[in-house]
């Protein structure tokens, strides 16, 4: 295990989130589960108080602090998509039941967890060595909620 991980605090829900974000992200897994052995303020006995997971090889653990989180967005979850399809699939996953729609592919799920949404093809574009390649592609994202792979080749493409 990495000896540095993110921590997420839930108010009660972070077995839920843990197994709902693991069934999501290929290369994922649940682990260790905390469980209080008594009462406490988060909670009553056989609750979960830690929850480890990874989501792509990289450490998180789940807190249930017993009130709800409000997070910011300095700091997010991003996961890297291969294609519009990966892309689509977790942004419906994560913005249902709650989930919110942000801008440039950041959405907060059903928690409030803030998450970029990336396709490979946004890196790859903004780093072609034309700078005007790279700004047309830029301008591009700026219009979007959900990032689309087809959009911003387009833009790319575009003289």
């Amino acid at each position: 295990m990495s000896k540095v991980g993110t921590c997420l605090w839930f108010a009660h829900d972070a077995e839920a989130a843990a197994r709902f974000y693991v069934s999501l992200v290929p290369g994922s897994s649940l682990g260790p589960i905390l469980r209080a052995p008594g009462p406490w303020p988060g909670g009553e006995p056989g609750a979960a108080i830690l929850v480890a997971f990874t989501l792509g090889g990289q450490s998180f653990q789940g807190l249930n602090g017993g009130a709800p989180a409000e997070y910011g967005t300095a700091a997010s979850i991003a996961v890297s998509c291969a294609d519009q399809a990966d892309v689509d699939r977790l942004w419906h996953a994560l913005t249902a039941e709650g989930g919110a729609e942000i801008m440039c592919g950041w959405l907060r799920d059903r928690w409030g967890v803030p998450w970029q949404i990336v396709p490979e093809a946004l890196p790859r574009l903004l780093a072609d060595p034309d700078p005007a390649v790279a700004a047309r592609v830029f301008a591009a994202m700026q219009t979007m909620v959900k990032l689309d792979v087809a959009a911003l080749e387009e833009a790319a493409a575009s003289t």
